[in-house]
């Protein structure tokens, strides 16, 4: 299973009551049937044109009301997270890890390299961090910041933390001893995982990893506005769910008014720039002619 994939599904379905499990396992399970079957569907999940976030949000149609919430989210997870040509292995691979949890109760956590574990701590950040307001990211951040630095200078708390050969539940029950009443239940959680599913050597370089993720999915849930005009209710809206169809998340508006924009909007929302004000289409028509200048009209010709 993919790494990011396997976090996930970690911490989703290590959540769940046993009743919801097993609605979860039956429900995967129809799933890679229905796609094994229906060419249709299998050719849409595994079309290499569509951007990941546009097959999770096909795939989330179809399941709408159909499935219980929680065979949604990692559905649609799935659908998103894996490259086109191996969603549909990747949702028969989460089908067989949920039905062997709902059997023994344990999710074996596979050896993996530096970057690969780093990815499925990653994987299960982004479970957790789904159901979090954006004001709280800055709160995590710096608990687990502050945790990264106690480990890094603290020589005893690093052997046993580090030490492969301690048997898991002793290390898991000393970071639940320092940490339980001192960090949020989400920052505890990941400093937790980052001892089950990351790399034992890599502890303070897996935090400071979560540290800058964090931070970034931060930056893709706000999305900075600045507008030549105020915004009603209803353009709001339309744009929060323009934003988080591009985006694949939900998405918060900061809007600041920007009277030299001269009409229209700027958009910056993680990386990205949409550029949609009067002032943007006056430089890109600037550009435009300034880069056709060269060309001599026939009619403003005197030979």
């Amino acid at each position: 299973m993919l790494p990011k994939l396997e976090g996930y599904a970690a911490a989703l379905l290590g959540a769940l009551d046993v009743a919801t499990l097993t609605s979860v396992v039956g429900e995967l399970t129809s799933l890679e049937r229905a796609v094994l079957a229906q060419p249709e569907l299998r050719g849409m999940l595994s079309d290499t044109s569509l951007t990941g976030v546009v097959r999770g949000q096909v795939l989330a149609e179809i399941l709408k009301d159909k499935v219980h919430s929680e065979t949604l989210r990692v559905a649609v997870y799935a659908a998103a997270a894996a490259p086109a040509q191996e969603v549909v292995s990747a949702i028969g691979e989460l089908a067989q890890t949920a039905l062997v949890f709902e059997e023994t109760g344990a999710l074996h956590q596979r050896s993996l390299g530096l970057l690969s574990a780093r990815r499925r701590v990653a994987g299960y950040a982004d479970a957790l961090l789904e159901g979090i307001a954006t004001e709280g990211f800055a709160r995590i951040e710096e608990e687990l910041f502050r945790w990264a630095r106690t480990v890094e200078e603290n020589l005893d708390l690093r052997r046993v933390l580090l030490d492969r050969d301690a048997a898991l539940g002793s290390r898991l029950g000393l970071v639940d001893q320092l940490l339980a009443s001192k960090v949020g239940p989400v920052s505890l959680g990941l400093a937790r995982y980052v001892i089950e599913g990351g790399r034992p050597r890599d502890v303070v370089g897996t935090l400071d990893y979560l540290v800058e993720y964090v931070a970034e999915a931060r930056n893709w849930r706000v999305a900075r506005v600045y507008t030549a005009r105020p915004l009603d209710e209803a353009s709001q809206a339309e744009l929060v769910r323009s934003l988080a169809a591009l985006t694949g998340t939900s998405v918060e508006l900061q809007i600041a008014d920007e009277a030299d924009l001269l009409g229209g909007v700027l958009v910056e929302v993680g990386d990205v720039r949409l550029d949609a004000s009067t002032r943007g289409r006056l430089a890109a028509l600037h550009d435009s002619v300034s880069a056709g200048h060269f060309y001599e009209s026939a009619l403003t010709r005197n030979d």
